[in-house]
């Protein structure tokens, strides 16, 4: 079982992102990620910017992964899209299927991404003969749906793909056309002000009556919680789970690193530093108790 660290969700400044990726050079990461997955707007780093940062941080010999952008909503994100892809070095992972597409056409292998939507295993045999290497679970797939998947797929005498499964962060849940920030803060998308630079970890959102509910990040909606599943490794290994995705956060990840790093060695599982995920039990996670 390996570690990924997963594509940074939120909008920070420059220079963070640059001394925060370095660092991560020095981490028992198997796999980064690297790239803009929610708003196309955020330009902090272009494309050019993390196609350089990639090769810098290649030297480390840890696999590097661009990220697309999980929704894709004008021809000039097409054209981004498109220099990413043919960076002509490293793997992609395609959030959307504009970039399945164009990965396809140019025979080039590529990452399934959580945004994709793969259910079933009909869908998986297609993007495996489209270019498919490895399947980043959505966050509504748990050990059920991941169990069926590959007893039908045997079933059917499919060659399965590498598996990654979320075990760190809040989880990305849903996205708009419309900017749930800007909105929040009452001012227009096209003059946001880039204003989601200010919530290094999102914006917490609270019922009417005062109750903690989700996250907002620009375009995305999150989990309320960072949610952790540490304490089911051995249930992943069991899955064949390949890799375990670890999302950025603005403080602390290098201790979460090193903490699913012993986990992954030790025959004992973990104690829970975050929140049980209830996609992955199929319960309500607001049901579940906090231990593990």
């Amino acid at each position: 079982m390996k570690l990924s660290l997963g594509p940074l969700q939120y909008f920070w400044p420059r220079g963070r992102v640059l001394a925060f990726y370095r660092a991560a050079m020095e981490w028992p990461l198997d796999t980064i990620y690297l790239g803009e997955t929610v708003c196309s707007k955020r330009r902090e780093l272009r494309t050019r910017d993390w196609i350089a940062l990639a090769d810098e941080l290649a030297a480390s010999g840890k696999q590097i992964v661009l990220s697309s952008l999980a929704l894709l909503e004008a021809e000039s994100e097409l054209g981004a899209l498109q220099r990413l892809i043919e960076n002509g070095r490293f793997l992609i992972e395609a959030n959307d299927m504009s970039a399945v597409q164009l990965c396809r056409e140019r025979g080039l292998a590529f990452v399934a991404g959580p945004t994709l939507n793969v259910y079933n295993h009909r869908a998986l045999r297609l993007l495996l003969e489209d270019g498919l290497c490895r399947l980043v679970l959505g966050v509504e797939q748990g050990r059920d749906l991941v169990h069926d998947l590959r007893a039908h797929a045997h079933a059917d005498g499919m060659t399965l793909p590498e598996f990654e499964a979320i075990a760190w962060g809040r989880l990305p849940l849903a996205y708009s056309a419309r900017c749930f920030t800007a909105r929040a803060l009452d001012v227009a998308k096209d003059q946001c002000g880039f204003r989601c630079i200010e919530h290094p970890d999102g914006l917490p959102l609270a019922t009417r009556d005062g109750q903690a509910f989700l996250v907002i990040n620009g375009i995305q909606i999150q989990s309320r919680d960072v949610c952790d599943l540490g304490p089911e490794i051995a249930e992943l290994r069991t899955l064949s789970i390949d890799l375990l995705r670890l999302y950025p956060q603005a403080e602390g990840m290098e201790q979460v690193v090193a903490h699913f790093a012993l986990a992954i060695r030790s025959s004992a599982p973990p104690p829970r530093l975050g929140a049980r995920n209830g996609y992955w039990h199929g319960e309500s996670g607001m049901d579940l108790p906090t231990l593990p």
